[in-house]
């Protein structure tokens, strides 16, 4: 009897899951949320580049600006960020547009939570490349100057090539983090995974289905980054002796 009513229960749940039915709506979720990280991911980049580089190279006003930006954004829990960037964000284009004579702006979704995530990855993203450029020989920059090499083909050839092996480890654990941050986005109705899951158990009432499949998604996500950024840090770290041998 106990065998026959597990049955029914994976039946059900399989039923539940089917791609015809909610499980193609979690699938749906899942793709928003990668597609948000990869866009929150990326902007975090180009903001961590470039902050880093001000951080180390700029003027007075430019470090103090971006010691202030870093500073802040890692002190506020990110729940709080997201609401203050998301509602703040969506009433300066309003109004901006209003005082240009157009009408209210509809903010995609996407967009907007690329926009927001993407300001939280560029403070912990220009920590993690100051700190890898710093460890970058100061040498190796120096040999390229003295063959004239201007400071963005010093930047290009020389610097974000051999700070790539000490970033990798650190920009693998953002981009985590930023799988991760796509479910608290579900607070101002994104359509991610965990809102699609979180409709999905509350219109079923099979809490724990629904939430075991979305933490299943979310660990093969993790699995999959972990593979792909171990082939990056192999890659960056080609010609370098190896961890292993080091500690020999």
């Amino acid at each position: 009897m106990t065998g026959l009513l597990e049955i029914l229960g994976l039946g059900a749940s399989a039923e539940l899951l089917s791609l015809s039915g909610w499980g193609g709506n979690l699938l749906r979720g899942l793709a928003n949320s990668l597609q948000i990280a990869f866009g929150a991911f990326g902007l975090g980049l180009v903001i961590g580049l470039f902050g880093a580089y001000g951080k180390l190279y700029g003027g007075k006003v430019t470090r103090d600006l971006l010691a202030i930006y870093t500073t802040v954004i890692r002190a506020v829990p990110e729940l709080v960020l997201i609401l203050i960037l998301y509602y703040v964000g969506s009433d300066i284009i309003n109004q901006i547009s209003e005082a240009m004579g157009g009408g209210r702006v509809e903010i995609n979704g996407v967009a907007a939570g690329i926009w927001v995530l993407g300001v939280v990855q560029g403070a912990y993203a220009t920590e993690v490349l100051r700190g890898a450029i710093q460890a970058v020989p100061t040498g190796q920059i120096e040999a390229a100057k003295s063959y004239g090499m201007p400071a963005i083909m010093i930047m290009r050839r020389v610097t974000i090539p051999a700070m790539m092996s000490f970033a990798v480890p650190g920009l693998a654990n953002l981009w985590l983090i930023a799988t991760k941050d796509t479910a608290l986005l579900a607070v101002v109705g994104f359509n991610e995974l965990t809102l699609e899951t979180r409709q999905a158990a509350s219109s079923t009432r099979a809490y724990f289905t629904f939430f075991l499949a979305a933490g299943f998604l979310y660990l093969m996500v993790t699995l999959c980054s972990g593979a792909v950024f171990a082939r990056i840090e192999k890659w960056a770290r080609r010609g370098q002796p190896s961890l292993k041998e080091g500690s020999a």
